[in-house]
């Protein structure tokens, strides 16, 4: 049996330099605008800003799934995701997206493991297999007690 799911936002522009979006899951509308550098208003949320979020949203909760699947306990996950445009013959375009994702370990929990995990979801996240742009993951694992971090810097695209 096929699971199809659906999922709809609501977008317009209000007035001025400024539009709202909302959706049927969330109570509160979002205000947003374009970059201040394509004309956009200071302190709104970015179309931009809105991508890169549903990135980092759609990694923690996929990698929350996972941990509680494989039983792996944590203290913190701490998403960044950062990208940039640039301007291409067709206009501008997200070059590269970089995602890190800052996993805070108790001592006695496997590194290793940890980190095949975030590369495991890495490689499930819907949002990131939906998009066409280079997407470079650098994930990090932290052990807690100000112990240094173990790093393990790895491409995937």
């Amino acid at each position: 049996m096929e699971e199809i799911h659906n999922y709809r936002i609501r977008a317009w522009w209000t007035s001025g330099r400024t539009g709202i979006a909302n959706c049927d899951s969330a109570p509160s509308a979002i205000h947003f605008t374009a970059p201040p550098q394509f004309g956009g208003i200071e302190g709104r949320w970015t179309p931009e800003d809105l991508l890169l979020t549903a990135i980092g949203s759609c990694f923690a909760t996929t990698f929350r799934a996972l941990a509680d699947y494989s039983q792996l306990k944590y203290i913190d996950l701490e998403v960044e995701v950062s990208g940039t445009v640039q301007k291409a013959s067709s206009g501008y375009i997200f070059n590269e997206i970089v995602t890190r994702p800052r996993l805070t370990i108790d001592r006695d929990n496997d590194e290793e493991r940890a980190l095949r995990l975030l590369h495991k979801t890495q490689e499930l996240c819907l949002v990131t297999r939906t998009l066409s742009a280079r997407h470079t993951f650098e994930p990090n694992v932290c052990l807690s007690g100000g112990v240094k971090p173990f790093n393990h810097w790895r491409k995937h695209n």
